[in-house]
């Protein structure tokens, strides 16, 4: 029986910063993706398996986390979202 954690959580923010970090990467050398080549490049090409990504998973958290750094439209065709950086706003195109 292990002892009672006292901890601040530092695994799990860890865990949560290398997942945003990670989802941001991926998003921005591959703009244009669906949620279920995030969550499969992530789990087998990064190695994060023990974070339990499925697409759905990727669906809820860019939202709720990366909401000001990512953007999603419908692909209709596809019938799935398709992620991509936010542009970023340049004084010179104005």
């Amino acid at each position: 029986m292990s002892p009672p954690t006292i901890g601040k959580g530092a695994q799990k923010k860890a865990r949560l910063k290398r997942l945003i970090d990670e989802v941001k990467r991926f998003v921005y050398a591959n703009p244009g993706c669906s949620a279920q080549t995030i969550a499969a490049s992530l789990s087998i090409d990064r190695n994060m398996r023990n974070h339990g990504l499925t697409p759905r998973k990727i669906g809820f958290f860019i939202p709720r986390h990366l909401k000001t750094h990512l953007t999603w439209w419908y692909d209709y065709n596809a019938g799935r979202r398709v992620y991509a950086p936010i542009p970023e706003n340049d004084e010179t195109t104005m």
